[in-house]
């Protein structure tokens, strides 16, 4: 439910986790040791998950790091997010994050899946069987070029 400023408590929770992400990168410099530390959170936020929606994040964690190992790993609004060059390409949004009834596997700017004059950024997932690993993989592969 909206607050009197319009976002919802979730909103405003992820508002202030992408503040604490900010803060926290900002200290960490670059190189090794910042995709590590990186990676560390994403794994922390995967793991905090409920049950489905972290095997869900687990098996796009996967095939990600698998099909795109040029994209680095780090947490975005609270979400285990890739992205190339700072710039966020996919992320994951666990249903649980804003009370939603489906986990998303989203595309921001940076993800080359440019189609014409529209074409779709968001997809929601319930369940990762062959065909929705292969069309996964297909995506993540166009979208970090």
């Amino acid at each position: 439910m909206a607050n009197n400023d319009g976002f919802t408590a979730e909103e405003r929770a992820a508002m202030k986790e992408t503040a604490a992400e900010r803060r926290a990168a900002a200290k960490r410099g670059k190189g090794e040791e910042k995709a590590a530390a990186d990676l560390a959170d994403v794994l922390a936020k995967i793991a905090a998950m409920d049950d489905a929606d972290r095997a869900l994040a687990e098996r796009v964690h996967a095939i990600v790091t698998e099909v795109a190992p040029g994209l680095a790993p780090k947490t975005w609004y609270g979400m285990p997010a890739y992205a190339r060059d700072g710039k966020v390409v996919c992320f994951f949004k666990d249903a649980g994050k804003f009370t939603s009834r489906y986990a998303t596997l989203g595309f921001e700017e940076a993800a080359q899946l440019d189609e014409g004059t529209m074409w779709v950024t968001s997809f929601a997932i319930t369940e990762i069987g062959d065909a929705e690993e292969a069309q996964i993989r297909e995506l993540v592969r166009r979208a970090a070029g």
